[in-house]
């Protein structure tokens, strides 16, 4: 065999290992365009009068107000605050009855000082003794004067100590527009507005004993009777408290709490409504209310399993999909805006369900959302003829 047969067939035998072994460049990428879901504009059933606030917990963007934004009087509103403060000195936990109170002489005498004020009282017969829990029963559920003026009185041993403990409260929790002079609601100078009641209403139910207290419909406490709660709508339309307010300064008046299934989850809307005439119309405005805001929750799917969002191509003419690997949606409320951004890696061959990047969407008021891609199919090695054939158009 001659020298350049030789040769040859080294060149030859060298080209066909080199084009056997020489490593690819990554398939060609390309991104599809995302068609963002839609969503509508609220329309809520805002009453006339007063001044009314509604916010969805958890969904900012849904905070909505009608009427004046000035304080108004709160009436018995004012004992939720009373129920927070005396929490924030005597804490309590579900389930737990907490100490015993043996109302005094003084505690007693505000039964017939409230009376006078034609305010709402609750017996308390002489040597009555009764838990923290059970007094926070008659306090909250039947709104009785005398039982919020006496847990004032046990918590912090007289009316002004209560005034600057509720004052120095409300700063700690940034009700800035709230202020309390005493811890029935007799004084119309406890005054707030509808925002900051919202913001109250949402502290009274993360606090669990509050919050079970004023979702209890009926309750029997020894000396002071069968209690009721003055809430009418409670267990109506997933309501669920929080407080009733009556006085004439102030109107009829509601902090009001519901819970719904949307999406999967459970919701609360919270709101405040003020300045109403009598409460059976307060509470069928209420109820309206409550139900348009209900209604402007929606799921937005933001992706299927399987929706495309870009391909890949390669030399030897395979052609793979990069796919979200798994369905996303997400619950909001109005007009959500959406938008999506893929990041596809860099692919030579693969197999079906291999991850391949990302996709990012952004959602309006909500956090972003981040869904694996995966490819749809088998990306093969194009095999020794192809590349023997073809070479170096990989590279």
């Amino acid at each position: 065999m001659t020298v350049s047969v030789v040769a040859v067939l080294v060149l030859v035998a060298g080209y066909l290992v080199a084009a056997a072994v020489v490593p690819f460049a990554p398939a060609s990428a390309s991104t599809t365009t995302y068609a963002a879901p839609t969503s509508t504009v609220p329309d809520l059933r805002f009453p006339g009068y007063g001044a009314t606030a509604v916010e969805a917990t958890g969904f900012p963007e849904s905070l909505r107000t009608s009427g004046d934004e000035h304080e108004r009087s709160i009436a018995s509103i004012s004992k939720v605050v009373t129920a927070l403060v005396v929490l924030d000195r005597k804490p309590l936990q579900r389930g737990d009855d907490g100490p015993t109170i043996t109302f005094t002489p003084q505690m007693q005498a505000l039964y017939g000082q409230y009376l006078a004020k034609n305010g709402e009282v609750a017996p308390m017969p002489a040597g009555l003794r009764l838990s923290e829990y059970q007094t926070f029963q008659v306090m909250l559920m039947k709104s009785a004067n005398n039982y919020a003026g006496a847990l004032a009185l046990w918590a912090f041993g007289s009316m002004d100590a209560y005034r600057q403990a509720a004052g120095a409260w409300l700063d700690e929790h940034g009700l800035d527009d709230t202020s309390i002079q005493e811890p029935t609601g007799l004084d119309p100078h406890n005054r707030s507005t509808a925002t900051d009641l919202v913001d109250l209403g949402q502290l009274a139910l993360a606090n669990p004993v509050v919050k079970e207290i004023v979702g209890t419909k009926q309750v029997t406490v020894p000396g002071a009777g069968e209690i009721e709660n003055s809430n009418k709508l409670l267990g109506l339309d997933g309501v669920e408290g929080i407080k009733t307010g009556t006085l004439d300064e102030a109107g009829a008046c509601l902090l009001f709490a519901a819970t719904y299934e949307r999406g999967g989850r459970q919701v609360t809307v919270v709101g405040a409504m003020l300045g109403g005439v009598d409460h059976d119309a307060l509470d069928d405005d209420v109820q309206r209310l409550l139900r348009s805001v209900a209604d402007n929750f929606q799921v937005v799917t933001l992706t299927h399993q399987g929706q495309t969002f870009g391909s890949y191509r390669t030399p030897w003419g395979s052609r793979a999909d990069a796919v979200a690997a798994e369905a996303q949606d997400v619950l909001v409320w109005g007009r959500t805006t959406v938008s999506a951004k893929a990041h596809l890696d860099s692919v030579t061959v693969g197999e079906r369900g291999e991850s391949v990047g990302r996709v990012r969407f952004t959602v309006s008021h909500h956090d972003p959302v981040t869904v694996p891609l995966e490819l749809d199919r088998t990306i093969p090695d194009p095999g020794i003829w192809w590349r023997w054939t073809n070479p170096f158009r990989g590279t």
